[in-house]
């Protein structure tokens, strides 16, 4: 279901009605797709092992307050001070169902601070994100045989 191919040619039915999980048309393909959707199963119960280091780096002087959240040029700022550094912009513009994860958590922080486990907790959803975007531009499926 993160294959590319597969949800542009499910949109419309996904909207409706419970996804359609298309048959292998190889074994070998099976287990390439099983193999992928392992990685982000770890990668979405934030498995500290399948995450690694997170290499978006939260720099500037401030209070960690976030303000106005915004995306430019590689950096995420939570104010005119503060920012996560070296960030994809498919880490910000990435959407999971109708939201899009790296802008709703941050929204859902203004005008709060940022301690340091919340800075940790924020890169590791980035890293996500982009790995997320990453396997899912690998997986191919023969279309054909879900039909």
């Amino acid at each position: 279901m993160h294959c590319p191919a597969y949800r542009a040619a499910y949109a419309e039915f996904l909207k409706t009605d419970f996804p359609r999980i298309p048959w292998p048309a190889t074994p070998d393909m099976f287990w390439d797709v099983s193999t992928k959707g392992e990685q982000l199963r770890k990668l979405h119960l934030m498995d500290p092992a399948a995450i690694g280091d997170a290499p978006y780096p939260f720099t500037g002087a401030g209070d960690n307050r976030v303000n106005t959240p915004r995306f430019s040029d590689g950096h995420i700022w939570i104010n005119k001070t503060q920012h996560f550094a070296s960030v994809p912009d498919v880490a910000w513009e990435f959407y999971i169902g109708g939201y899009q994860p790296a802008q709703k958590w941050l929204k859902d922080r203004k005008g709060r601070t940022l301690g340091f486990e919340d800075v940790k907790h924020y890169q590791r959803i980035l890293k996500i994100l982009s790995e997320t975007n990453r396997i899912m531009h690998t997986i191919t499926m023969d279309l054909t045989a879900a039909q």
